[in-house]
């Protein structure tokens, strides 16, 4: 499967180095990434391997005498692919997660520079060497920085990677992901979780000859500039007391800065305010999703409950914040945790119109048929409690097309058709006779 190079956008050729622009238009790097450093201009082109369809059709029965370079050349291979389940397999027959092909390439160094979050986690529960170097002796971290990818960048992080290596053309992981990346929103969750992470922030890079900051300012990066310029100049807290408590108050106000601040001072990422919210369920019940990507980033517990018998993942069910659901799925939440009133995040979605939310939720495993404590399900709650209006038949809709059961009663045993006929929601009715 051949790659569609990257291309810097958003940023005048004019304005930039003679470098950097021969950089942006360079064919390729023999090591397969596509966007490169300034530098990188006469490297040789080259295009991810493609797995035959031999290959795949014998994935499932290879057994131990397929020789070790084809099973790693096709774990590779499931790499480049992001196929999960299938690089899974090859592990278990003896692929190498850190095997590599001539340009430096090894399903662990894919899974960093494409940002597939699962196919590295699996790396790293069999073996990468976090530290491995790719054919620009750089590291993973470096790989996923200059693409943005700040979750894998925290994933990194949590596993120890070495945060201020420089690679053989003069750059650390948060050069790359400045004057190399662009001035959006996952370039600005990786800087902040970099920053969080305790990388050096005020070092000269030897081929730029800028910081990190002054990187943001050559290139007009205004948004990554007032990270840095507030992340460098933000007063550090005392101790670990004032960085947990600094930490909380800016979950809770929405200053994702002051997170990578509170953060890099020593917080700990699972201080409980007197109400026993984390910074994560903090960030979820004000719904500011850029300080929960940065929690989430570093491992944070989606699960953490508070004296309300919260979670993060449990209060998207009541705000509705599909963006916030997003940021915390790749937390992996337990999706079977009961609120308060034993129910689960679709049913005060469903009670509160969200219609958005359950549009998303339904595509998760949460258990759409659900019943809480007072004996009702998400459909049920949205009948009983809604208006009928329109969006109360859209979820409705939503639940049966994704196979809710419209024969569950409550403990009366009404179901949700008499409910509807009684309260004469003709437009439900219809749907649930359908």
């Amino acid at each position: 499967m051949s790659r569609r190079p990257r291309v810097l956008r958003g940023v005048g050729v004019v304005a930039l180095p003679l470098a950097l622009v021969l950089g942006a238009c360079g064919s390729g790097a023999e090591d397969g990434r596509t966007r490169r450093s300034p530098e990188a201009a006469k490297a040789s082109p080259s295009t991810s391997p493609t797995a035959s369809p031999s290959d795949a059709a014998s994935t499932a029965s290879e057994g131990p005498a397929v020789p070790q370079a084809r099973l790693d050349q096709r774990l590779r291979d499931a790499a480049w692919a992001d196929d999960v389940p299938r690089a899974r397999r090859l592990i278990e027959q003896g692929a190498d997660v850190n095997a590599k092909d001539d340009t430096e390439q090894s399903a662990y160094l894919v899974a960093t520079s494409e940002g597939y979050l699962d196919l590295l986690r699996l790396t790293l529960r069999h073996g990468a060497q976090v530290n491995d170097k790719d054919s620009w002796n750089g590291t993973g971290l470096i790989r996923a920085a200059e693409r943005g990818h700040g979750l894998v960048v925290g994933e990194l992080l949590q596993a120890g990677i070495d945060r201020d290596h420089v690679n053989r053309i003069g750059y650390q992981a948060i050069h790359e992901a400045v004057w190399l990346g662009e001035d959006t929103r996952s370039y600005a969750t990786t800087v902040r979780v970099l920053a969080a992470g305790g990388v050096q922030l005020d070092k000269v890079s030897p081929s730029a000859g800028l910081t990190p900051l002054q990187m943001a300012e050559k290139r007009g990066f205004d948004g990554l500039e007032r990270i840095l310029r507030s992340v460098t100049t933000a007063e550090t807290p005392a101790d670990q007391a004032a960085a947990n408590a600094a930490l909380l108050r800016a979950a809770r106000t929405g200053d994702a800065d002051a997170v990578a601040v509170a953060l890099r001072a020593g917080a700990d990422i699972e201080a409980r305010d007197d109400h026993d919210r984390t910074a994560l369920l903090l960030a979820s019940t004000y719904d500011h999703v850029a300080v929960a990507e940065v929690l989430v980033a570093l491992g944070a517990d989606p699960d953490a409950l508070d004296d309300r018998h919260d979670t993060p993942w449990l209060v998207t069910g009541v705000t509705g914040s599909v963006a916030m659901l997003e940021a915390l799925l790749p937390a992996n939440p337990d999706l079977t945790i009961k609120n308060r009133y034993g129910g689960l995040s679709p049913i005060p979605a469903g009670e509160r119109g969200h219609v958005d939310y359950i549009r998303r939720v339904v595509r998760t495993d949460v258990d759409i048929d659900h019943v809480n404590d007072l004996g009702w399900t998400a459909m049920l709650e949205a009948i009983i409690l809604g208006d009928g209006s329109r969006r109360y038949q859209e979820i409705v809709r939503i639940l049966l097309d994704a196979g809710a059961d419209p024969g569950i009663a409550d403990r009366e045993g009404v179901t949700p058709l008499q409910h509807a006929e009684r309260k004469g929601y003709d437009e439900i009715a219809a749907l649930l006779r359908r």
